[in-house]
């Protein structure tokens, strides 16, 4: 789902528990070769957890999870240091995706609350290698930072998620499946003035905003050859995407200015800005190469790279899922999700860290 992309679903169900690549781990799977990050601590041990994202003030993580046994994820609020869990979506529906608005005071998500049951109905998916991400027909709400005061931003029959905030409050970058195929728009805080920024065909999703508002960086994937372009438009009609590679593109946020900054074949996905705007976090398979298969394995590393493309480094070294980076605003901490509790192999947690330049 969104953000929450085909890949990490993969990381989700079928990472095996690891010690570290490069150094040893702790009781909770902390590898002590991360470069930039210290004081590694687990933040979430009941469920499934991804995407959390920092308060502006930096004191506070919204994420989703699927804790107390909910058949679908449902948005969570919890202090930095893991404290005062508490749902602030509703507890029927799948949600996805939250982010704070500046202030802290309201908060925005993707829903199927307007949707009848407490789960959606999977769509029919082929058999395929990997698992398949099924397209929603979620829509995009906002509400008080507490849950109430839900108020509907989209309505659109498909998918619209990846709701991202620019720093002054006034609009939304977010990912849409639309006009029979899975683009970037951008609208107003306040769902009015939806417009469309990528219009290649293929998919463009996972959009965020630089700090200053005048960037997004993105993922995206182009069909090229006949076979490519049949299996898109089967994914398009039929509302679910196979997995595929993924490159990183930036744009002006108001979609002028298209430029792909990493291209290797790999997949390349959640990127988000560092808080000086100049450099983008992002998780990858890219040194996951199988010689032999030909082929990129599942074990996700968070990499940085400039703006432009240069200064590619990577940040962690193990052999289980790491994903989901986020800096906090004021640069001190990073928070993103893993696989690295050896007692729950098959399940993510949101991890905080220190960020050591």
């Amino acid at each position: 789902m969104n953000r929450r992309w085909v890949f990490l679903f993969i990381a989700l169900t079928v990472f095996p528990a690891c010690a570290g690549q490069h150094g040893k781990s702790d009781p909770v799977g902390i590898v002590s070769d991360d470069r930039h990050m210290g004081n590694v601590t687990q933040l979430t041990f009941d469920g499934d957890n991804g995407e959390a994202y920092f308060s502006w003030d930096s004191t506070k993580l919204i994420f989703q999870s699927n804790r107390n046994n909910y058949a679908c994820d449902k948005i969570w609020i919890m202090n930095t240091d893991g404290s005062d869990k508490h749902m602030v979506s509703p507890g029927y529906g799948a949600h996805t995706c939250s982010f704070f608005l500046p202030g802290d005071g309201k908060i925005v998500f993707a829903s199927t609350s307007h949707m009848p049951g407490d789960c959606p109905p999977k769509p029919k998916t082929p058999n395929v290698a990997g698992h398949i991400w099924p397209l929603y027909p979620y829509d995009i709400y906002s509400a008080d930072s507490g849950g109430s005061g839900m108020k509907q931003l989209t309505r659109n029959p498909e998918y619209d998620a990846e709701p991202v905030v620019s720093s002054d409050g006034t609009r939304i970058v977010f990912g849409s499946k639309r006009k029979g195929d899975f683009d970037v728009y951008i609208m107003n805080s306040d769902g009015s003035d939806v417009r469309r920024l990528t219009d290649r065909v293929g998919y463009d999703g996972g959009p965020w905003f630089s700090p200053d508002g005048t960037k997004i960086v993105w993922r995206a994937w182009y069909p090229e050859t006949e076979d490519e372009k049949a299996m898109w438009r089967n994914c398009m009609e039929n509302n679910y995407i196979i997995p595929m590679p993924l490159d990183l593109w930036t744009m002006d946020s108001d979609g002028s200015h298209k430029k792909m900054i990493l291209k290797n074949g790999a997949t390349n996905f959640c990127p988000s800005w560092h808080p000086d705007g100049k450099r983008i976090i992002f998780s990858s398979n890219m040194d996951d190469w199988n010689e032999e298969l030909r082929v990129f394995g599942h074990n996700f590393e968070l990499y940085l790279i400039n703006s432009d493309g240069t200064g590619l480094e990577r940040i962690t070294y193990n052999k289980v899922f790491d994903g989901f980076p986020m800096f906090s605003p004021n640069g001190k901490k990073l928070a993103f999700a893993s696989n690295r509790n050896p007692e729950k192999p098959r399940a993510t947690d949101i991890f905080i860290a220190d960020w050591v330049e």
